[in-house]
């Protein structure tokens, strides 16, 4: 059985990945950030998956976090990917192996220069509710 948490990131990826290289050029999401390579991109932040299991059922909920880095001074580049991430996961149909996505939202977002780094760094944080399949 596949974790909840690796089903969910796996979905997440095939949701995104293409949108996200047809708008910023390549391949632009990544586990953590890699070396060498030229912005714009987004990584996995942090995951915190919650136990909901009730004896009969398996089911979750998770937080997970997707940072956004760019080298561009003015935030537009930025902003554009997290809008078309969240836009895209909105109403996104994920294939989760044993699970269903039962409900999916945006809790948070953030968008900052950051001077010691010399990028904008974008935050969007969702909440996914994940149900084991019948």
């Amino acid at each position: 059985m596949t974790a909840p948490a690796a089903a969910l990131q796996k979905a997440l990826f095939e949701a995104v990945n293409g949108d996200l290289s047809a708008a910023l050029g390549g391949a632009k999401l990544f586990d953590h950030s890699p070396e060498n390579v030229p912005f714009p991109y987004v990584t996995f932040g942090r995951t915190s998956v919650y136990d909901w299991a009730t004896g009969a059922e398996n089911d979750a909920e998770q937080l997970f976090t997707l940072h956004f880095w760019s080298k561009s001074e003015a935030r537009k580049e930025m902003l554009d990917a997290m809008d078309l991430v969240s836009t895209r996961l909105q109403d996104a149909a994920l294939a989760l192996d044993e699970h269903h996505r039962a409900n999916l939202r945006l809790e948070f977002t953030e968008a900052r220069y950051d001077e010691d780094l010399s990028a904008c760094h974008g935050l969007l944080r969702f909440r996914a509710v994940t149900e084991e399949n019948a």
